[in-house]
Order: C-alpha cells, then structure tokens, then sequence
C-alpha cells in the first residue's frame, strides 16, 4: 500500500517527505497487533518495571535489526527462506499461546505463554519478533530506496510508537476479555501472509483486507471488560472483607468513677 502512494507523486523527493506522517500513521496501525504480542512477552517478566526494561531494551535492538533489514533488502528478498522462517516464528507463537493454559498472578494479571526468570530471556524474543514483522515490509523499503533517510526515521518513529502502543495493551489486556485473543489472530494473519507470498505469490492478500480484517478483529477485542474482582465476590464475602477492614471500637460502657467519699 505504501509503494502505491509513492506512484502517485511525480516528484520523489518533496512529497516523499510529505508522505512522512502518513507512512508513520499507516505503519502504527498495521503494529497494533506486533505491539499486542510485544506486551504478551513483556507479561511473561514478575513485575512492571522488568516488562518496562524489556520493552526498552528489546526494541532498541529491534530498531538496529529493522535498520540492516532496511539496508539489505534487495538482497533478502532474494532468498524466499527468510520470509519462509518469518512466517513459520509468527504461527509458532500463535501456535504457543493457543495451547498454553491462561495463569493468573497475586496481583491479578492474566498471562498466556512463557515465564521469564531472567530480563534478558525476553529481550531476544521481542525484537525477534519485531523483526518477523518487520519482513512483511521489505518490498515497502525498497520502493523508497531513493530517499532512504526517510525510512529510517520512519522506522525510528515507528518503533518508538510501537514502545507506547505495548506499554497500553500491556494494562489493556487485563481489562479486555478478547483482546490478547484479537491480537493472535492478527498475528497469525501476518504469518499466513508471509507463508502465501513464499508459496504461492500472486493470491497474497491486498493491504486493504488486511487492515480491514485488523479493524474487525480489534472492535471485537475491545467489546468486553473484565469485571472487576470485588463485583465477582458475593455480597456476604464483600461486607466480611469491609467487616475486617474497619476497626473495631471499644463497646466496653466507661465506668462513672464515684465522688462520694466517706
């Protein structure tokens, strides 16, 4: 879709820059579901500050991989395997998350998937997984090869926006019932879409339908909050839970002390 955009303009160079915002707002719309399995991984760490470092951290590396992707991309799409091995992590992680048990933590948070013990079990895995993305728009940075500065800060920009888009659907996933589900299934739209432009390029397909198939998915995932854990309590547990939490006052009578002496 964006190469199309490009072919609109006769001079690359001013409304290439143009097109900037554009490109930037179209490349965070078409993250959205690279953003929900970034924060998926990120909740595989105990605690928010870990989630935080690893978003922080993963994507910094992912930004260096997406600049030498950017850099080599006439030379990847060359070898048909790298789209081939993108497309095959993609649906593993769907694969893993769809046969993984959903666990709940003290503090309440639902998680799908792994468990990290250590910061930089996951660092690795996000910007892998950014990368898989990122082979879904090789044939983009190509078209715009002649103004190559611009995709590199597009991509800087993007990422950025990709690290504020995680840390929201790491909160929002809580509170949306099938938002975590959504966003799987739009990653396995990707990986489905890498596997058919290796097989078989010609029935790959538009941007279009990809984007409106995205929108359907995400209405759906946010058509359902998660009822709060006091609402699902019964009203005697609520007023126990209220009963311990008042203080007690002392119903001991104070004792009239007598002036009377004889």
């Amino acid at each position: 879709m964006l190469d199309q955009l490009l072919d609109y303009s006769p001079n690359v160079g001013i409304d290439t820059l143009l097109l900037l915002p554009v490109l930037i707002a179209l490349e965070a719309v078409l993250s959205a579901d690279n953003a929900i399995a970034l924060a998926a991984i990120a909740q595989g760490l105990s605690n928010q500050k870990l989630q935080r470092q690893a978003l922080n951290l993963g994507l910094v590396v992912a930004f260096i991989l997406r600049v030498i992707l950017i850099l080599t991309a006439t030379w990847v799409i060359r070898y048909w395997q790298f789209e081939l091995v993108g497309a095959m992590y993609l649906l593993w992680l769907v694969f893993q998350y769809f046969t993984s048990e959903e666990d709940e933590d003290s503090s309440g948070h639902h998680h799908h998937g792994p468990r990290f013990t250590s910061l930089w079990q996951a660092i690795p895995m996000i910007a892998l997984t950014d990368l898989a993305f990122s082979l879904d728009s090789v044939t983009t940075a190509i078209a715009i090869s002649q103004e190559l500065w611009i995709i590199l800060v597009g991509g800087l920009i993007g990422v950025i926006t990709l690290r504020f888009m995680a840390g929201l659907f790491i909160r929002w996933l809580d509170e949306f019932v099938h938002l975590e589900d959504a966003g799987f299934i739009t990653v396995a739209l990707v990986g489905i879409r890498l596997l058919i432009r290796v097989i078989y390029p010609s029935f790959v397909p538009p941007e279009w339908l990809m984007i409106t198939l995205i929108a359907l998915l995400f209405a759906w995932g946010f058509s359902k909050r998660r009822q709060p854990i006091d609402a699902l309590l019964p009203e005697s547990s609520t007023a126990e839970l209220d009963a311990e939490a008042t203080p007690l006052e002392d119903s001991r009578e104070p004792q009239e002390v007598s002036s009377d002496y004889s």
